[in-house]
Parts: C-alpha cells; structure tokens; sequence
C-alpha cells in the first residue's frame, strides 16, 4: 500500500480536487489521476466517483476513508513519536481547550511547562466543551483543558481546580453594590446562558434547580465574552467564571487578573456557592506520545490534589 496514495484519496475525499491536489503535491495531474486509479485497483472497488470538476466518494470510498485515515493517524503518530523519542523536549503537544481558558489557565499551564522544556511546542485547539471532546477523541488532540469532568467511557480526568462562579448582573443593577447575594435572590430575574450541552449551562441549571428555581432563560450565548457583553446592556444576569482561582505551585500569581474588568458587576454568591471543577483529560487506552506525556505529568505535579 502506497502512503502516498491514500493521502492524495484521503484530501480528495475531504473535497479537494485533483487540480488542488496535484499543485499542492507539485506533481501533474495525471499522476494524482492514476495513483488514484491503482488505489481503486487494489482495495478492489470504486472509490471515487465524478460529479462536474469534482470526485466524491462512493459508499465503499467513505467506508475506506475511516480505515484510510486511521492509518495515515497512526503512521504520522509513530512519525512523531520515534522524532519526540529522539529529541523530547523539542515534541509537539496537541492541546485542546474550552474558550474560557485561553485567556487565563492554558497561557499560565504553558508558561509553567516551557520553563522547565524551553523546546517544546504546542498545537492549541479551542472549542465548546461537547466538540472539545470529539477533537480529543479523533486524535486532533492529546489532551484536553475542561469542566466540568465528562462522562464519556474511557476518558480519563483529573482534576486540577475549583473555579467559583460570580453572579454577574448589569450595571445600576438593585444588587449591584453588594459584596455577596443568595443566589435565591435573583430566581426572578431573566438569566444569560451558554446554549445547551455546555458544560456551564449545566452547572448554572444545577446551582439554580439546588436554590429551589428554575432560571428564566432569557438569551443563549456560545461564549462567555458574550454573555458579558449581554449582562452589560441590561438584558439579564449570569453566573460566569472568576477565571482567577488560587495559582498553583510552580505557575505565576498573575492568573486572571483581569476578571473583574469592566462594567459589569460581579458578586459573590451563597445558598449554594456555584463553581466548575477543572480537570486535564486523555483517553486513557490510547498511549501519549513522550511530549504530551511529560507536559501532562508536569501538570499533574504542579497542580495540587
């Protein structure tokens, strides 16, 4: 089996054309053309099939493009894997993570770990928490920053962190001068959330279903920044993240500092206290390449349990 031959079928299949992928491989067409050919030749059915200036693939194409990109996965993991061997504190770490980490938590993880590795590199990957997780899954990433822990088979978490979440409320608010409110106190009010199936709208449900109410869902927002800028202009209130817990050893104090930036009041609450456990995931049957295991270890041991 020629590797090449199932890269050219694997970007093809992705939706390039064979125009595209011939220029990128600065090779002619005709040669993409008939390495594509044999390919069908030799798995013994057609892959691809043309539709205008494109080839899609056929029923048995998608069925051979899971296994396709399995391989080329798991050579290029091997690749990878023999170079970190050699050289690893020079290797790529694939790190994925919520949004609402990329300002705080992930700059101050990183910081920490190329102290000690000032060769490594990383490949960072935002996301919303449920796709966060089918990027860990698909092999895009090796680890993954997120909260709460999710319940999906195989995947291993630790916890790192307990983040409180502050009730925001808009400015002028009846509650705005106070240091600390039960959170019973806003059951009334109109509430900002993340869209459902993230992980924070989970846990502002939980926190309110706790108090005795169910919120009264207002808007529904993708990112935090968003529901900010919604708490801002009146429009509700919210329970966001402090994105300034206690640092850990070995990382700065400088941790979210800026969380309280802005016009937007943010207050203590009680009766319950709301708070997101943070936690570094993996896919536990899957072996860590040498740099995504030494960075997982070294946060795993500056971090306390």
């Amino acid at each position: 089996m020629d590797l090449q031959a199932l890269r050219w079928f694997q970007a093809v299949a992705d939706g390039e054309t064979v125009t595209e992928t011939a220029r990128r491989a600065n090779i002619t067409q005709p040669v993409v053309t008939r390495t594509l050919a044999r390919l069908e030749k030799e798995v013994g059915a057609p892959l691809l099939r043309r539709s205008g200036r494109r080839l899609y693939p056929t029923a048995a194409g998608r069925l051979f493009k899971e296994y396709a990109d399995t391989v080329l996965a798991r050579w290029d993991d091997g690749l990878r894997a023999v170079s970190e061997f050699v050289e690893p504190d020079t290797g790529m770490v694939p790190l994925g993570f919520m949004h609402t980490f990329g300002t705080w938590l992930v700059p101050e993880l990183i910081s920490g770990y190329l102290q000690v590795h000032p060769g490594a590199r990383f490949d960072l990957r935002q996301d919303a928490d449920p796709a966060l997780i089918d990027t860990l899954r698909s092999g895009a990433v090796d680890l993954a920053v997120t909260a709460p822990a999710p319940a999906v088979p195989g995947l291993h978490w630790r916890w790192l962190l307990t983040e409180p979440l502050l009730l925001a409320v808009p400015p002028g608010h009846r509650l705005a001068g106070r240091r600390r409110v039960r959170l019973t106190e806003v059951a009334d009010e109109p509430f900002v959330v993340l869209r459902t199936g993230m992980g924070l709208r989970t846990i502002v449900e939980e926190a309110c279903r706790e108090a005795g109410f169910a919120p009264r869902i207002a808007f529904e927002g993708d990112e935090v920044a968003t529901l900010r800028g919604l708490v801002g202009a009146g429009l509700g209130v919210s329970l966001l993240p402090t994105q300034q817990p206690v640092p850990p050893r070995g990382f700065s104090a400088s941790a979210g500092a800026g969380h309280g930036e802005g016009a937007v009041p943010l207050i203590s609450v009680t009766n319950p206290a709301p708070a997101r456990q943070i936690g570094l995931a993996w896919f536990a049957d899957r072996p860590l390449p040498p740099a995504s295991r030494a960075f997982r270890d070294h946060v795993l041991r500056a971090w306390p349990q």
